[in-house]
């Protein structure tokens, strides 16, 4: 019997100990995600580039040595080319970068995530792709002029389909937010 209370006594001692851990952690040390006289820039998006080679039309006769259920008419390579992705802020460059395929055999969309803290007020972005065989110039450029708010996450998307850079995609989230 007395064996059975100290062993229950040390389980309320241990588990007591491990709740007082956890609720010190649930609340300290304190974390902002980004400090709240900043406003942050984030450029976010995934997108596939234009293939490394030419297709090939296929003759009549390859078309006709292939199995019935792989025929087509011209083959063409897997391999994408790396996007290039510019974006610059009041005429200072934020990023440059070249971005490679994903894929095992680099087939893939071409992927970036990358924040930047920038001060409030009033901002000219700019922002360039080229996702194409070219060596400069730029298939896609869009430039906004926009007013940026204290701790607002200002998203920068690209949709090819719908024309090319999309400008403060979280701008409707981050004013919901405040109300």
């Amino acid at each position: 019997m007395l064996k059975s209370a100290f062993s229950l006594f040390g389980q309320v001692v241990v588990y007591g100990l491990i709740a007082l851990v956890l609720a010190y952690f649930s609340t300290s040390p304190g974390f902002q995600v980004f400090p709240p006289q900043k406003s942050r820039i984030l450029l976010d998006f995934s997108h596939v580039g234009a293939r490394k080679g030419e297709c090939r039309q296929l003759s009549k006769q390859e078309i006709a040595e292939m199995a019935a259920n792989m025929r087509r008419s011209e083959i063409c390579p897997r391999e994408r080319l790396p996007i290039v992705v510019e974006v610059e802020l009041d005429g200072e460059q934020l990023v440059h970068r070249s971005l490679p395929p994903s894929g095992l055999s680099g087939d893939s969309a071409s992927q970036i995530y990358q924040g930047f803290e920038v001060a409030p007020g009033a901002r000219r972005i700019v922002a360039r792709l080229r996702d194409s065989r070219r060596e400069s110039g730029f298939d896609y450029e869009s430039e906004i002029d926009v007013e940026l708010r204290p701790r607002e996450n200002f998203v920068i998307d690209f949709r090819s389909e719908l024309g090319g850079f999309i400008f403060g995609a979280g701008r409707l989230a981050s004013t919901q937010d405040r109300n």
